[in-house]
Parts: structure tokens; C-alpha cells; sequence
């Protein structure tokens, strides 16, 4: 059972949540939290595996204690979900620890499936905000290619892919490949990265410029063709 924390400053956003949480079979919803500074006590009382944390609130906001449980408690994941899609909201959250990204637009199956797959290390961008993300990245940072020097071009083409939150899975359907396949080169990648985990490879990513355009666009072409050297 997958062990939950809600924060939001409106409670009947904390209550829908709730309602929808504890419907699912994996979820149980353990504590609510109305403030950020609550927030990061209530971590460190309940231990919960996941936080569910909005953004703007008052006293303390959603990045600061985003920042304060994964300093804190490390092994405590933190998946953003709120109704700023603003591009400094989003880098900011991602940089303060979070392990992924969602508005309130999104339907209560998209955010069990996202609190699963982040207690199970994967990444979760909501579409919109991954499309801010990346114009962000164009407008401030050059790419640079130096920390992916070690990769070869399907390793790259992988971080990209977790980069922009697709599973193993939805990776291994992109590249015709096997899901356990992909699930090496996900091990190989961060390995080279030097990285724990894939938030971290999809954040160095992003910071880097590496996601510099479409995946599908820049390699698509040439998958079927790798496929055969493998």
C-alpha cells in the first residue's frame, strides 16, 4: 500500500483528493496538510512514501517545502500538483526535489497511475508543463552535450525520452524494443550520469538543454534502423 500525504491550502481540494486516492486499491491516504511548514512536520510523524503537494500557498510555499522533505527525508518522493503551469513554478519545483508534475486538470486515474509510477521511480510531466519546461530550457540554457559525452546514441535518445516522462514501457514501444532492454539502458544511463534515479537524469537533461526538440522528430526516422544493431 503506497502511503500518501495531501497538501493544499483549500480543503475541498484536499477532500476530492482524498476521495479519489482512497478509492484506489494501492493508495491509502495517511494525512492532509494545509501548509508547507505542516507539510514537512507531518513527513517526518506519518512517513508517508509520497507527497502530493500544491504550490502556492501561505506561510510556507510548495517549493520551499518540496526542498525541506528531500533534504530532509530523502526517501519521501514529492509529485507536484497544482494549477500553476508558470515556467519559473515549474523548474523551480523540479529543481527543490520534485519528482514530477501534474495540474488539477488531470483525471483522478492519471494521478493514481503518476503517484504508482513515482514510487516506483519514474518521472511524470504533464504534457502542457513539459512543453513550458522546454521553452524555458531554450530560452536559458545552451546546450551542452559534455555531460552526455559517455552516451551513445540510443543511451541519449532514452535519457531524452525520460527527459519528457515516458515509462519504460511507453520506451520501449517508441524504440521496438523489449521493456527489460530499455530497463538496461535506463541503468546504463544513469550510471554514466552518475545520477540515482530518473528525476534526477531528466532533470540534468532539461538544465543541460539536451531536450532541445522532439524526440519523435529528431529520431524517428532512425529507430527501426537501429533496432537491427542491437
Amino acid at each position: 500500500m503506497i502511503r500518501v500525504l495531501i497538501v493544499d491550502d483549500q480543503v475541498v481540494v484536499t477532500e476530492g483528493l482524498r476521495v479519489i486516492l482512497n478509492a484506489a486499491p494501492t493508495i491509502e491516504v495517511v494525512g492532509v496538510a494545509h501548509e508547507g511548514s505542516q507539510a514537512v512536520e507531518l513527513v517526518g510523524k506519518l512517513t508517508p512514501d509520497l507527497v502530493l503537494m500544491d504550490l502556492k500557498m501561505p506561510g510556507m510555499n510548495g517549493i520551499h517545502a518540496t526542498r525541506a522533505i528531500r533534504d530532509q527525508y530523502p526517501g519521501t518522493h514529492v509529485l507536484v500538483l497544482t494549477t500553476y503551469d508558470a515556467d519559473e513554478w515549474v523548474f523551480d519545483a523540479i529543481r527543490a526535489g520534485a519528482s514530477g508534475y501534474l495540474l488539477k486538470d488531470s483525471r483522478g486515474e492519471d494521478i493514481v497511475t503518476a503517484i504508482e509510477g513515482t514510487v516506483e521511480g519514474q518521472t511524470h510531466i504533464d504534457p502542457a508543463v513539459a512543453d513550458k519546461l522546454l521553452t524555458l530550457v531554450r530560452q536559458q540554457v545552451k546546450p551542452d552535450t559534455s555531460i552526455a559525452a559517455d552516451l551513445s546514441e540510443r543511451e541519449l535518445v532514452v535519457l531524452q525520452y525520460i527527459a519528457r516522462g515516458l515509462t519504460n514501457a511507453d520506451i520501449a514501444e517508441k524504440l521496438f524494443l523489449a521493456e527489460g532492454t530499455v530497463r538496461n539502458y535506463v541503468s546504463t544511463v544513469l550510471n554514466k550520469l552518475g545520477v540515482a534515479d530518473r528525476t534526477q537524469a531528466a532533470a540534468l537533461a532539461w538544465h543541460h538543454g539536451l531536450v532541445h526538440r522532439a524526440v519523435d522528430e529528431s529520431h524517428g526516422d532512425d529507430d527501426q534502423k537501429m533496432q537491427k544493431d542491437l
